[in-house]
């Protein structure tokens, strides 16, 4: 598995990963919600962001199964949260067979050895 790593952008998000909390960024000044690699508003181009709590819930929009050496596989897939952005995530603990666009999804994180909190989301 990769391991990620914080930068100054990135601390609030995993920070708020270890501690069992999906952050998203809200725009000061129009206020939508915005995915939390993305370093401007998309409506404004304002880069007045803040941080809030997302509830979680996500749906599937896409995803592909790899197969991994030795048998088993991994799920990457992109999920719509309930408050709008798109992440990629790893699905976890959904057979390949069961994935269809639109099943809920819950989020939960994931920790490596070396590495940052990161969401993973499961079956709802």
């Amino acid at each position: 598995m990769i391991s990620v790593a914080r930068n100054e952008a990135s601390a609030a998000f995993f920070d708020g990963s270890a501690r069992g909390e999906l952050l998203v960024r809200r725009c000061s000044r129009c206020a939508p919600v915005i995915a939390p690699n993305v370093p401007q508003c998309p409506a404004c181009g304002s880069t007045e962001l803040s941080w809030e709590p997302a509830s979680g819930a996500a749906t599937l929009v896409t995803w592909t199964v790899v197969p991994v050496p030795g048998g088993g596989h991994v799920v990457a897939g992109i999920v719509e949260l309930a408050e709008g952005p798109w992440l990629h995530a790893r699905i976890l603990d959904v057979a390949p067979e069961d994935l269809a666009e639109g099943i809920a999804l819950g989020v939960g994180f994931e920790r490596h050895e070396d590495g940052e909190a990161v969401p993973v989301f499961h079956a709802a």
